[in-house]
């Protein structure tokens, strides 16, 4: 058709806000610790820091860097950012000053919001940063030219409205975990972010009202971030952790008390729910949507998770660069037989309105049961890394993203992660995928948490290590391990050496890079072991 009109206009998302405060005005909006705030005061606060910013000669495009713990402040800051038409780039509270000032020059940062918690942080972003306007505090500090409270204070009752927007205007850099290197600040849009909105309602929160609740267990900053928006998206309340310190027994507390219907987390926190005391201390039974993702989650453990939390598990396999909308693993396809049904160790199907495709070096589809690299297309696919043409363009390959992670699908579409690209080492010319070996290991009763690092060799080219943690009063050794892998993977997948560690090296987000691991092994002096000859 020709002739008509094309428009790449749509909804700012800050009008979310808007549209609750005006349909739900008293409905909670955001529980923390003993206060509850309505849509109507988000709303207002919303747009008195809006003001602030403009005041402050904030405008659309321009860039706002918040360093915060999770707090009612950081939560505004995202939508105020949004009706301004500016880019919210938050970043996660756990990295040290020296992490967050490179990502203040790659954003191009014109503002901080600080937490008043890091003075250092502060400093080192305002020393560092060129093209920094001004800071202000999160709460009461030392530093910065007004503190974000005061500014909402000062502009309350001014009404500001959401900027135009289109499809394609940033609203948030969502900086990559920086596992393989440094981090990348990738592009998401308003836009984009509808549809990923509309995405995670339809396949991860189905039926979801105001009279849901969600839990927050993770920082802001990223997955968790999202998540909340999704839910904001249809009015429900979110309960903020009182602490910056996920405590287990408070978690449980606050699912009882608010009837909690949902929460994102990660593997190892979704591990830790289901295996502490407190599961059997309070009333969970409103859960229907227990969400995790950012890394494939061992079967054993999601066993333990069906039966201390019931049907309610969803796994969603998706990468920041595509907000998570890759493929999900529904509550009904999660079951605790392992019989031929149980398509045990898929991520699950494709997302609605998303393609998957594993496709080998040059970029074919290959045949479903052979492994390749797991590429993606559509609307939740990124608009690319800020400023970064060189990783746009080992990113895609004609229109597809390239996840980096490994993978096989089988006939009926179901996916299958392998590793990451750069997890999988070569041992002997045969390629060995650390995350099999891991799901065999973990399955031996004394053992809680493993990963398997491939690491240099003289005679095999590489090896694998697996490091160990071993379950409260469980003693394993490792033989006991050995013996016990033995008759469950071939000879040339078992690792040479078998470490046992009091816990595994974690990131903010609750993963165990691999990165992470090796450098640690480096650190205890375990790499310069002669591995060839560690067992014969």
């Amino acid at each position: 058709m020709t002739g008509l009109p094309v428009s790449m206009r749509v909804m700012n998302l800050a009008h979310f806000v808007t549209r609750n405060a005006r349909r739900l005005p008293d409905g909670p909006a955001l529980v923390w610790g003993e206060r509850t705030w309505t849509w109507a005061a988000i709303d207002a606060a919303v747009s008195a820091l809006a003001a602030g910013l403009r005041a402050r000669g904030i405008a659309k495009g321009d860039r706002i860097l918040v360093h915060s713990k999770n707090c009612l402040d950081m939560y505004v800051s995202m939508f105020a950012a949004f009706r301004l038409g500016a880019v919210w780039v938050p970043t996660n509270f756990r990295l040290t000053p020296q992490e967050v000032v490179p990502l203040a020059i790659d954003s191009g940062a014109k503002a901080l919001l600080c937490h008043a918690d890091f003075p250092d942080h502060a400093a080192a972003v305002a020393a560092g940063c060129p093209g920094l306007g001004f800071t202000w505090s999160i709460g009461s500090a030392d530093f910065g030219e007004a503190e974000v409270g005061a500014v909402v204070a000062a502009h309350a009752g001014t009404r500001v409205e959401d900027a135009p927007v289109t499809y394609h205007d940033p609203c948030w850099f969502f900086f990559t975990s920086g596992t393989t290197g440094r981090s990348k600040a990738a592009v998401l849009t308003h836009g984009q972010m509808a549809f990923v909105v509309t995405n995670h309602l339809a396949d991860l929160v189905p039926g979801s009202t105001e009279r849901d609740a969600s839990l927050v267990v993770a920082p802001l900053s990223h997955g968790a971030g999202v998540h909340q928006l999704v839910l904001g998206a249809r009015g429900a309340p979110s309960i903020l952790m009182p602490g910056d310190r996920f405590d287990i027994d408070e978690a449980y507390r606050l699912i009882e008390r608010h009837r909690v219907t949902n929460l994102f987390t990660v593997p190892t926190i979704l591990k830790m729910l289901a295996e502490h005391p407190a599961a059997d201390r309070y009333d969970h039974s409103s859960l229907r949507h227990v969400i995790y993702a950012g890394a494939p989650m061992y079967r054993e453990d999601q066993k333990t998770a069906l039966r201390r939390l019931g049907p309610v598990i969803v796994q969603y396999f998706g990468l920041g660069e595509v907000t998570g909308n890759i493929t999900v693993l529904p509550p009904a396809l999660h079951t605790l037989e392992d019989g031929p049904d149980a398509r045990i160790g898929t991520c699950g199907f494709e997302r609605t309105g998303m393609q998957v495709q594993i496709q080998d070096d040059e970029g074919r589809e290959l045949a479903p049961g052979e492994t390749g690299e797991i590429c993606v297309i559509g609307p939740a696919v990124f608009a690319g890394y800020h400023e970064n043409p060189e990783a746009n363009a080992k990113a895609f390959r004609d229109g597809w993203f390239r996840t980096g992670d490994l993978g096989h699908m089988d006939e009926a579409g179901f996916l299958y992660i392998t590793g990451r690209a750069s997890d999988m080492y070569i041992s002997g010319g045969s390629n060995i995928y650390p995350r099999e070996i891991e799901e065999k290991i973990l399955t031996h009763p004394g053992i809680a948490e493993v990963a398997v690092v491939g690491v240099p060799d003289p005679t095999w080219g590489e090896v694998g290590i697996a490091v160990c943690v071993t379950r409260e009063g469980a003693s394993v050794s490792e033989l006991d391990v050995v013996t016990f892998l033995t008759s469950k993977i071939a000879r040339y997948k078992m690792p040479k050496r078998v470490l046992f560690w009091e816990a595994l090296p974690k990131s903010g987000y609750g993963k165990v890079p691999k990165r992470m691991v090796r450098d640690e092994l480096e650190a205890r002096g375990e790499l310069a072991v002669p591995l060839a000859a560690a067992r014969g």
